[in-house]
Formats: structure tokens, C-alpha cells, sequence
């Protein structure tokens, strides 16, 4: 391969101008059919590759998508199973088109400027994680969708908004969760819910509450805890649960990371999980079926999120999108032994 193959080569050999064969090679601009043909064919004869960067600048276009994160001080985000998986469905669509993945890490206490991204020709459209229920989180993608800007939003729901979003049945796997414990004999049933900035967090206790009260069982206010999704949090609701765990038959925990804090919190009380109560997680990252024992989760399916969130950005780019996208991919209860809890 000649990778030393200039526009000028191209143009010398197609009898045009270097202007003439950039107009071509980025279809900008009418140009005859005849002329087109003759720069092509230079192109190919001589293998030129056309250099990617002057591609973008001269559609006006940087060829990236923006991947909003949100950035907490001394938290690994990308180390996360759930932010791993769902760039690694992006990063896998993507990389079979012309773009390229551009992380922007977006601090909480930060005024949120995404038009600024796309102003500033960084971006050509992004998907935003961590999004949450907040006026300023809304506000800006109002004018986001206001200016006909293309972004969709992951894992969060916005009911009142006509927002593209990629979501997950949170729901119904958090009511299959709940409705399998009852199902095993297990009524004392407590909650470890995330934060309520996130519509998954309203959709997980609605489901709790629901799945309990359909099976004749009233939730009880001292049995719902609230972390933030962290591991540590749950480790630190462990000691607040330790005392009930003489009533209680299960935990439910909205995500693997706070039910194994919650299995670390209780072992280093003396409670075994299996032996003192039984235990569900959500997502079922890899490490849940890692645990001794192993852990119950819901399947969440956030590589695909991921993947079709890439692809439905690609299909606004190319103009193929005319409806809002509402997706809710279905979620998978995977049984393990930290439900085998004997009740006496």
C-alpha cells in the first residue's frame, strides 16, 4: 500500500482541481456525474486514503459521539460493571461506523452545557449516562431537544419530556425479584433502595411495594434503606439491618454492589447469607456469580442498551429517525444460592 498518495496525485490523474477531488471525496457541494466518476476512479487506481481529520472539518462534522459519565471524586466509574458494559455495547457499534467513542466526564456539581459540545464541533451527537431527576438536568436537555440536537438518555426515564431513551423494565424485574422471594416462604422482606434521582430507583420500590402487598404482606417503613449504589453503602446499611435480622427472612437490594457490601456488612456482624437470610441483587454483574455463596440478581441487559443507543444516535445522524425512541429491553431473574435460606 502507498500511503504516500496525495489529494494532489488524485487530482493529476483525474485531469481537476485538488478542490474538485475534496468536494468529491466528502460529497459536499453538485458535481457532475462524469466528474464524479473520474475522481473515483483515480482514487481507487492509485489507493489513495483520504485523511480522516480533513474529512470531518470539511463536512463540519469532528466524526466523534459524546458519551456523557458522570465524574465523582474518588470513584472509579469506568471500573464499574454497569458503566463498563454499557460502554462497551457503544464502543462496539461504534466501532463498526466512521465514529469514534469521546467520553466527557461531567461533574455533579457542575452546570450542565452540553449544547457547548456540539458548538464547538466536538461532538456530533451524545448519549448521556447518569442522568437524573433534577430541574437542572432537565433543563439542559430541554434545550438540547429544543435546538433539534441528536442525544438520547440511558437508564433514565422521563415521563412528562418527549426525550429519546433507552431504558430497562426495571419494574417488572424488581416485581419478579420480589414476588420469587414470596414464592420460596419468604414474607419479612427488606428494601435497599439507590437514590431517588433516578426514575429506576421510583420504578424498584414501586415494584417492592406492589409485589407485597398483592401477596396480603404490608411493607414496613423500618425494613426500606436507601444507599447510593455503592458498595460502601451498603456495608454501611449492614449496620443498620443487623438488628432486624432476627425478623427478617430476605433483602432485596437495587444493585450487586450494595448486596455485597450488604453480604460483607453482615458477615463481619456474624450473619451468613443463605444461613440468615436470603439475598437478591440487581444487574447480575460478574462478580455476583463469583461470590461464596453466589448471588441471586436480575439480568440487566446494559451491553445492548448500550449498543442500540450507538446505533439509534447513528440513525438520527443519517436523518433516518421521524418518531421519539421510548425502548424498554426485558430483564432476567438468575437464581443462585444466596436465596436457600431454610424458613423455620
Amino acid at each position: 500500500m502507498n500511503t504516500l498518495v496525495k489529494r494532489s496525485d488524485v487530482a493529476k490523474l483525474a485531469g481537476v482541481s485538488e478542490a474538485t477531488v475534496s468536494r468529491v471525496l466528502n460529497n459536499v457541494g453538485p458535481i457532475r456525474e462524469e466528474t464524479k466518476n473520474k475522481v473515483l476512479q483515480a482514487a481507487k487506481a492509485l489507493n489513495y486514503q483520504p485523511n480522516s481529520i480533513a474529512q470531518c472539518f470539511a463536512r463540519g462534522k469532528s466524526g466523534n459521539i459524546g458519551v456523557i459519565v458522570p465524574s465523582f471524586p474518588k470513584v472509579h466509574m469506568l471500573s464499574t460493571y454497569y458503566f463498563s458494559e454499557i460502554l462497551s455495547g457503544i464502543g462496539r457499534r461504534l466501532g463498526e461506523s466512521n465514529y469514534s467513542l469521546l467520553l466527557v466526564f461531567q461533574p455533579p456539581d457542575q452546570p450542565k452545557n452540553y449544547v457547548q459540545l456540539f458548538q464547538s464541533q466536538k461532538i456530533d451527537g451524545c448519549i448521556i449516562l447518569g442522568a437524573k431527576n433534577h430541574e437542572s438536568d432537565k433543563e439542559a436537555l430541554i434545550h438540547l431537544h429544543h435546538l433539534d440536537l441528536p442525544f438520547i438518555v440511558v437508564n433514565q426515564t422521563y415521563l412528562d419530556y418527549p426525550f429519546h431513551t433507552i431504558d430497562a423494565e426495571h419494574y417488572e424485574g424488581s416485581y419478579k425479584a420480589v414476588s420469587y422471594l414470596i414464592n420460596k416462604g419468604f414474607r419479612n422482606i427488606a428494601f435497599v433502595n439507590g437514590s431517588n434521582d433516578f426514575s429506576n430507583s421510583s420504578e424498584r420500590f414501586a415494584a417492592y411495594k406492589d409485589a407485597l402487598k398483592k401477596a396480603g404482606i404490608e411493607p414496613m417503613e423500618n425494613w426500606i434503606f436507601q444507599g447510593n449504589y455503592s458498595r460502601s453503602s451498603g456495608i454501611k446499611i449492614a449496620k443498620e439491618i443487623a438488628p432486624l435480622i432476627p425478623q427478617l427472612d430476605a433483602i432485596f437490594a437495587a444493585n450487586d454492589r450494595m448486596a455485597i457490601g450488604l453480604m460483607q456488612g453482615l458477615s463481619e456482624l456474624g450473619y451468613k447469607v443463605g444461613k440468615d437470610f436470603a439475598l437478591i441483587g440487581y444487574d447480575d454483574s460478574d462478580i455476583a456469580s463469583m461470590v461464596n455463596p453466589p448471588l441471586t440478581s436480575v439480568k440487566v441487559p446494559l451491553f445492548d442498551m448500550g449498543k442500540i443507543a450507538a446505533e439509534k444516535i447513528i440513525q438520527m445522524l443519517n436523518h433516518e429517525i421521524t418518531e421519539q425512541i421510548h425502548i424498554r429491553l426485558p430483564v432476567t431473574l438468575k437464581e443462585r444460592a444466596s436465596c436457600c435460606k431454610q424458613i423455620t
